[in-house]
């Protein structure tokens, strides 16, 4: 895994959305929900994550290989928590085939590109329409020009994010794992636009 060293966690395997079998007692404060980032290899994906869940940023961080698991869990100002159960897929070619068995079941997508590479600005708009092929109906999605510290460096406007997200129903934003900038707004503006179960 690019940034990080943690071994996947073959336990945490089966796809669940929103609580799986917890014996049908759904608590609309405590969700559970699997979470999968996609986008071409070098991104910085698997930075961001460490970067949200260990607050570390590995600037020699090697290339992941297959997928990597990891969780964290984030409380909202309405007091609900969120359990976030986050796999981080390879971006290499070569294991492009193997994403829709971590993308299947999940409740939110968070699609990655590097704000200096036109190529992976192209990927990441790929698996949007993957996504929105194969992923759930209710996904949410967003998407992410991540390095924006490199923005003397930047090819990809703002602007091109903001045009591809709202095209697609996705919300945007721009991070830097690397300074920490936006990464937890990131995922608690996921947090907050996760559907809410009903207790039954």
């Amino acid at each position: 895994m690019g940034c990080a060293s943690s071994a996947a966690d073959r336990n945490s395997g089966r796809a669940a959305g929103l609580n799986p079998d917890n014996g049908g007692a759904i608590d609309p404060k405590n969700l559970k929900v699997k979470l999968v980032l996609l986008g071409d290899s070098g991104v910085g994906k698997s930075c961001i994550v460490l970067r949200f869940v260990r607050g570390q940023f590995d600037p020699t961080s090697k290339v992941t290989v297959g997928a990597s698991f990891l969780s964290q869990t984030i409380a909202l100002q309405d007091s609900t928590t969120v359990k976030f159960e986050i796999w981080d897929t390879a971006g290499q070619e070569r294991y492009a085939a193997l994403a829709p068995l971590y993308y299947r079941g999940a409740a939110v997508a968070v699609v990655v590109y590097d704000i200096t590479s036109p190529e992976s600005f192209a990927k990441a708009q790929y698996w949007v329409k993957e996504l929105q092929k194969h992923g759930s109906p209710d996904i949410v999605m967003a998407l992410v020009g991540n390095k924006a510290d490199l923005n003397e460096k930047r090819e990809v406007t703002t602007q091109d994010g903001i045009d591809c997200a709202e095209k697609n129903g996705m919300f945007f934003i721009e991070t830097s794992a690397k300074t920490a900038d936006n990464i937890n707004q990131l995922f608690e503006e996921i947090a907050k636009r996760l559907p809410r179960p009903t207790a039954a």
